[in-house]
């Protein structure tokens, strides 16, 4: 338990830095208008760094209670079906979430087979940002999976 919790923390750091990143790309661009000069690449740049914060995110605020449920419609179950449709949706979420994370490094990798690079001014290797995507979705889905495990610890 350790070691995901040292992950999870990992994980909020780097969306932390990517979103220090984000802010620093912004304000060059703001300050690079006034004194007449352009940001190579910003928008991409921004782009990309607000993927991998968006996916590093994921984890970290599942694990505050962050994301948006459907506690509604489950305080309205008695507790059986409650935890049954608790276990379900979080199953269905670790299958979708643990899919995508897959094809995410499927793709990661081959763009580092292929060498793309991005299409703007900075010839960056696309499975830089790939990889980093990647690695959110797949810490999510080792949250999914702590959660879903934890619910066979509870009673209805």
């Amino acid at each position: 338990m350790r070691f995901l919790e040292a992950l999870y923390r990992l994980s909020e750091f780097l969306a932390l830095l990517l979103g220090l990143f984000v802010l620093l790309v912004i304000l060059a661009q703001v300050v690079g208008r006034f004194l007449g000069f352009v940001v190579p690449s910003a928008l991409e740049l921004a782009g990309f760094a607000t993927a991998g914060l968006i996916f590093l995110g994921l984890a970290p605020t599942l694990r505050s209670g962050g994301h948006i449920r459907v506690g509604l419609a489950l305080t309205r179950l008695p507790p059986g079906p409650r935890l049954a449709a608790e276990r379900l949706s979080l199953a269905l979420g670790l299958a979708a979430s643990a899919y995508g994370a897959l094809q995410l490094w499927d793709k990661t990798l081959e763009s580092l087979r292929f060498g793309d690079l991005a299409p703007g001014l900075l010839p960056l290797p696309l499975w830089i940002p790939l990889a980093v995507v990647a690695f959110g979705m797949s810490v999510f889905a080792l949250a999914l999976l702590e959660a879903l495990l934890k619910t066979f610890g509870r009673r209805p």
